[in-house]
């Protein structure tokens, strides 16, 4: 394989990861388009009017694709799947009829990535966000959602979580990318590099610097809490990275050390490794994917019903102490 080839395999699937190297996700986002034909109409459930099917919606001044599935079971939460970067929707379909199967569930395609809007300019985390807040505003209401994103669908989610408690009640992490891809990437593979992994370098972090479909340009943040909501984090056991000549032994390291890192983002974080898989865990091994969503919603769904009767008992002691003062000063006044 010559160098320009071997360099452009890698940052493909290192797109998915050296892609930005399993940094952000990548591949054909058509290859799998087979979004249920069926849902292509949309349609709404008559008692609530839930958005159902596959429909464009207006999302913070952009058209965006969304699709649903599924439907509502009490007291759980939404589930809402993000695609790794390269992707769209339609890779995710599979996994999202699974879910579907249990609960309420929807996905969508970010600016710039399958059929939904391209963005003005470049973009950066907070716009990403805003998009996800109005697609949230639209799928999911004033309900809680858990967020379960591939690569770099699961850095956005990380991201936002710790801003949005209220809503963000669990988190699933596939693979997802790096805290500090950008520094790690630099510091790994340096300037002076040369064959396959000089264009490793230069390729991904063109990528990181907005040359993606989705004009985000990456940035390295510390990770920040979410509180206490359940966050499952699944690596993948396949260590494609090491096909990168000299330095790929340490990108693997240095994944590794990046989903270390994204524990921090709950102290009910849990991380295992999906030894089966290589970067597309979900479409290796999906029931891994699966039953880790499906724990997180059930915790989920267990902690706001444990936050409902601490709401209530508090509500109830604050009545009691209420009518007891009352009497007391009753008395006081006899």
């Amino acid at each position: 394989m010559t160098r320009r080839k071997t360099g452009a395999a890698v940052a493909l699937g290192l797109c998915c990861a050296v892609a930005s190297v399993g940094l952000v996700g990548c591949g054909d986002s058509k290859a799998d388009a087979k979004v249920t034909a069926s849902a292509s109409g949309p349609t709404s459930n008559s008692d609530q009017d839930r958005l159902t099917g596959i429909k464009k919606i207006t999302a913070d001044g952009h058209l965006v694709n969304v699709s649903c599935s599924g439907s509502p079971v009490e007291n759980r939460p939404v589930v809402v799947l993000l695609h790794g970067g390269g992707d769209d929707l339609t890779k995710m379909s599979d996994l999202q009829r699974r879910i579907a199967e249990k609960g309420r569930v929807c996905a969508y395609d970010r600016l710039g990535a399958g059929d939904s809007e391209r963005p003005d300019g470049r973009q950066d985390f907070d716009g990403v966000g805003r998009t996800l807040t109005a697609v949230l505003d639209e799928v999911a209401g004033d309900e809680p959602v858990v967020l379960a994103g591939h690569s770099m669908g699961g850095l956005l989610a990380a991201r936002y979580a710790p801003d949005h408690p209220d809503r963000v009640r669990g988190l699933v992490l596939l693979d997802a990318t790096s805290p500090t891809a950008v520094a790690d990437l630099k510091k790994r593979i340096p300037a002076s590099a040369t064959g396959p992994a000089a264009d490793v370098r230069a390729q991904t972090l063109a990528i990181y610097a907005g040359k993606n479909p989705e004009r985000l340009v990456f940035t390295d943040q510390d990770v920040r809490s979410a509180g206490a909501i359940p966050v499952r984090l699944l690596q993948h056991g396949k260590r494609y990275l090491t096909s990168v000549p000299t330095y790929g032994q340490g990108l693997e390291e240095d994944w590794t050390k990046g989903q270390k890192e994204w524990q921090a983002v709950s102290r009910n974080s849990e991380r295992s490794t999906a030894r089966g898989s290589g970067h597309y865990i979900y479409v290796d091994e999906p029931e891994v994917a699966v039953e880790a969503i499906e724990r997180v919603a059930a915790r989920a769904a267990e902690q706001d019903a444990e936050r409902d009767t601490e709401d209530a008992t508090g509500r109830d002691t604050a009545k009691a102490t209420g009518r007891g003062t009352a009497k007391a000063t009753g008395h006081a006044a006899d």
